[in-house]
């Protein structure tokens, strides 16, 4: 009988286990319908300032501002958005994969990270790459002003020439099942290939004074538009995983289940063979 009071034992932790898997689902799950609802209404904005500003820098002279300016990459930033906490499948692994294949093919040069989330900040860390900042628990409550403050720090490091190119990892969110780790390249702002025939824009005022209020905020949405894919992206992963969980618990109750009472059957067996065998003994 204590055979089967392990497996009763060991069936009533998964049941709880499942309880939490089944609660964490429900949770991330409505939180993805939120951040859905946010990224698909930054993303149409954020398009179109990128497609603007791409058009408006390729017709000026990249000197018109210091955020067009191209300089050799011997120092390289790179924006990694990775989440605070686990229990979300793959989703960290692929975007630190992804950023770590980045490094080893670029040239040899000076390289930084500015990690947002504690996941890759102690992956970093382990791999003794230098951590130019770090910003924690920034999708408890995400806001516009935490992307200001972070494209802020990267546009007075890269116009004082502290580093020469800025670019963001992150998890690209298309849909519940699939998540897409890309990095992109925010600073020097990418300029449109007019061989490609871009749209007719005009311009007013001048492009200067377009540039100067126009690519700061370009900057600003990219981060912000980042920080929201990752964050929709994180919810889905996380949903996903915690439903691939409470399944897997309950396959295993149910196979514990029925090992449990082929176990009590052959006890009870046993024990009516016993009984028989010493009444006939008896007899």
């Amino acid at each position: 009988m204590a055979k089967t009071h392990d497996l009763k034992r060991r069936i009533r932790s998964i049941k709880n286990t499942m309880q939490v898997t089944k609660a964490m689902k429900m949770v991330s799950s409505a939180r993805l319908r939120r951040a859905q609802e946010r990224i698909l209404a930054a993303r149409p904005a954020a398009i179109a300032t990128r497609r603007v500003l791409s058009s408006l820098a390729a017709r000026v002279d990249p000197e018109l501002h210091p955020l067009l300016t191209q300089r050799p990459p011997q120092r390289i930033e790179i924006v990694l958005i990775t989440s605070d906490r686990g229990l979300c499948g793959s989703f960290n692994a692929n975007v630190l994969k992804t950023g770590v294949a980045f490094l080893a093919s670029r040239p040899r040069g000076e390289i930084s990270v500015l990690t947002i989330g504690r996941r890759g900040r102690d992956a970093v860390r382990r791999r003794k790459v230098p951590i130019s900042g770090e910003w924690l628990d920034v999708f408890r409550n995400l806001d516009f002003g935490t992307a200001r403050a972070i494209a802020e720090d990267l546009i007075a490091r890269y116009t004082s020439e502290q580093i020469d190119a800025v670019y963001v990892a992150y998890n690209e969110f298309k849909n519940v099942a699939s998540q897409r780790p890309v990095i992109e390249q925010v600073l020097p702002v990418p300029r449109a290939d007019l061989a490609e025939g871009g749209e007719g824009y005009i311009y007013e005022p001048d492009p200067a004074t377009l540039l100067e209020v126009m690519l700061p905020a370009y900057v600003r949405i990219e981060i912000w538009r980042a920080l929201l894919e990752s964050a929709a992206a994180e919810h889905a992963a996380r949903m996903t995983a915690m439903d691939s969980a409470t399944k897997n618990a309950k396959e295993l109750t149910d196979a514990l289940t029925l090992h449990m009472n082929r176990v009590r059957q052959a006890s009870i067996t046993t024990e009516i063979i016993e009984v028989v065998s010493g009444a006939e003994a008896l007899g």
